[in-house]
């Protein structure tokens, strides 16, 4: 994926409604790209980037030809969406207010 791809998929995924902020982490737990201030950055990534690991190690655990795909957090005030790859996690945080997923 070209650097251009990237960007305009960053656009269109913080121009949906209730997008609070994304955050693309290497496979250090290090933010390489966010839409979200340097302190709330840190925080989530550093906090995501361990509890994808540990909720991969548990779907390996279940079934060691299985990983994880996708990883969803869904609490009173945001809905969290992790995707991890090899090397990224893609980090996007939502408002999680029922009327926005209608």
């Amino acid at each position: 994926m070209s650097v251009s791809e990237v960007e305009e998929t960053i656009k269109r995924i913080t121009g949906h409604k209730g997008v609070i902020g994304l955050i693309v982490v290497n496979s250090e737990g290090i933010p390489i790209k966010t839409t979200l201030d340097n302190s709330t950055t840190v925080q989530y990534a550093g906090l995501l980037h361990h509890l994808t690991a540990k909720a991969r190690s548990v779907v390996r655990d279940i079934d060691p030809q299985n990983d994880l795909t996708f990883l969803r957090i869904r609490s009173k005030k945001h809905e969290i969406m992790v995707a991890p790859d090899k090397e990224y996690l893609l980090i996007v945080i939502q408002s999680s207010d029922s009327n926005l997923a209608h």
